[in-house]
């Protein structure tokens, strides 16, 4: 059997490779090109024409908000946001998930089963009430957003994760450890963990778009970040309620929004099936 690269079986795909650059191109965006803007984003042009579509000959290149906002720097600072809590949250989804399901699937037995009774009676919990319901009783500060996100969302990862240790504690490597009298800490950090990563990393990539979206779904409730910040979520809320006399308002972050997730989906299926064709 040969085993064909990770990347060039990723690039089989074509519209991975498509959606990594549109996806890098997005990220460039949201972080560089508020600087290429004179307005910041809390500013009011009292001067404008708000009720004028946008132009690239104009100020205002996607037009200004119900409020007089410049549209190009909030959907831009609003990618920030919505990106910096999509990765955070799954970055703490990820690490909470590995160490679960590591140590659940490496002590098995009873352990194991405790461990994951817990995470099925998790499973049958309302996961976006219990969200909301942090938010409502902490506060909609943007730390515990991330945090509050990704302290219920990493429950398929430890599944995942249980799973994958249960046939690498049978491997040679990790037998061979074990008589030679390693303590089963080490063990987990040396020799199951690492060989987890990438089946880590490919479901992480699938969990970004997920806490994108749940975020958004959030900051469209009103459950989101704090004024003057904004995020996808939040503009396309507001675009929602001006949509009829600015429809633009709507159609840039929604448009952002759409296309993020598309891309962060191909990717995470395009490493899916890459890490699926290693071996051929």
């Amino acid at each position: 059997m040969t085993r064909v690269p990770v990347w060039q079986s990723f690039t089989q795909r074509r519209s991975a490779p498509l959606a990594l650059c549109l996806l890098g191109l997005i990220v460039l965006a949201v972080l560089f090109g508020p600087l290429f803007s004179p307005y910041a984003v809390d500013f009011i042009d009292f001067e404008g024409d708000w009720s004028s579509p946008p132009t690239l000959k104009g100020a205002h290149w996607f037009g200004t908000d119900s409020l007089g906002r410049d549209l190009f720097v909030r959907t831009l600072e609003g990618g920030r946001i919505s990106l910096l809590v999509g990765v955070l949250s799954t970055l703490v989804a990820a690490g909470i998930g590995v160490a679960y399901g590591a140590a659940a699937g490496y002590y098995g037995g009873r352990t194991d089963q405790l461990m994951m009774r817990a995470v099925d009676v998790l499973y049958a919990l309302p996961f976006m009430f219990l969200v909301i319901l942090l938010m409502a009783l902490f506060g909609r500060h943007l730390v515990l957003m991330f945090v509050a996100i990704g302290a219920v969302n990493w429950l398929d990862m430890a599944r995942i994760v249980r799973g994958q240790t249960l046939a690498l504690k049978q491997r040679e490597f990790v037998i061979a450890a074990r008589l030679s009298g390693a303590p089963d800490a080490q063990i987990v950090r040396r020799h199951i963990v690492p060989n987890l990563l990438g089946v880590a990393v490919v479901y992480a990539s699938l969990t970004i778009p997920q806490v994108v979206l749940i975020e958004s779904f959030l900051s469209f409730l009103g459950l989101g970040v704090q004024a003057p910040a904004t995020s996808w979520g939040a503009l396309v809320n507001d675009g929602a309620r001006e949509m009829e006399s600015t429809p633009w308002s709507l159609v840039f972050p929604a448009g952002f929004l759409t296309l993020t997730l598309l891309c962060l989906n191909a990717v995470g299926e395009g490493l899916r099936q890459a890490l699926e064709r290693r071996s051929v």
